[in-house]
């Protein structure tokens, strides 16, 4: 082989490597966007694909886009009464913007968990405690409504925030406890008058009843009588009244009485 060709096929050789060694390639998943940075500055963002990169200044950052739950641990704050709580959160997000969420701030999830802390801490504060245990379901929609403009600012989208637990002072407890007990009670009496008042209601129109008719009180005697069994019903026939007949025979005669006489 002559002298220049090997050259050729050398120096061919050499740049392949380094070609080799400089193009490299990044897979950015259906669930991922890629934020591409040429010598450190942002020029767009990747989709779902394959691509080919020059490596010695090319970088790809991935990000997940996918929701994901960020829990917001217990913590004591106080209600509008000066009433002590301990509240935890749970709140469902996901990155909107990649590009601002990753550029915009140092971390977007610690700006996310500083926003939900804060916006619970407000909405704890602006009610007193009986207005927040009555109001307990809607707590989370209010601390998301209240963080979701800043937390858009840092591209990101808050979906939902549900209230975990939220746990009173162990005397502040008993005491609900006991209210809890005595309006139930309450409620328990209320219903027992309730019955009386109509049962007594019932008896004053039944005696009403009575009095404009005395013989519905026979009658409810002998329908009292008649649902129990071993009671021996006498009822009693005027002597001036004349044979009962009887259907399907003759007349009973009367005891003591003398027998027809003949024509």
């Amino acid at each position: 082989m002559p002298p220049i060709a090997l050259a050729l096929a050398v120096v061919a050789l050499i740049v392949a490597l380094v070609v080799n060694r400089s193009v490299g390639s990044v897979t950015v998943y259906e669930f991922e966007r890629g934020l591409r940075y040429t010598r450190g500055r942002f020029r767009g963002v990747l989709g779902p694909g394959k691509y080919w990169l020059w490596a010695p200044t090319t970088t790809v950052r991935k990000v997940d886009i996918r929701p994901r739950v960020v829990p917001v641990a217990g913590q004591e704050v106080l209600s509008a009464d000066g009433v002590a709580l301990k509240v935890s959160l749970a709140a469902r997000f996901r990155v909107l913007d990649p590009a601002l969420a990753l550029n915009g701030v140092e971390s977007y999830e610690v700006a996310l968990y500083t926003a939900l802390q804060l916006a619970l801490r407000a909405v704890i504060a602006a009610s007193p405690i009986e207005e927040l245990l009555q109001n307990r379901g809607a707590l989370g929609r209010q601390v998301a409504e209240r963080a979701a403009g800043e937390v858009r600012a840092i591209g990101l989208e808050l979906q939902d925030a549900e209230l975990k637990d939220l746990t009173l002072p162990g005397e502040l407890k008993k005491i609900f406890t006991q209210v809890v007990r005595a309006r139930q009670e309450g409620l328990a009496a209320l219903e027992k008058a309730r019955g009386e008042t109509a049962a007594l209601r019932n008896l004053a129109n039944a005696a009403q009843m009575i009095e404009r008719n005395p013989n519905l009180l026979h009658l409810r005697l002998l329908q009292v009588l008649g649902q129990q069994s071993g009671n021996t019903l006498v009822l009693g026939v005027p002597s001036a009244s004349g044979p009962i007949p009887v259907r399907g025979g003759e007349p009973p005669q009367l005891a003591g009485g003398s027998e027809g006489s003949e024509a």
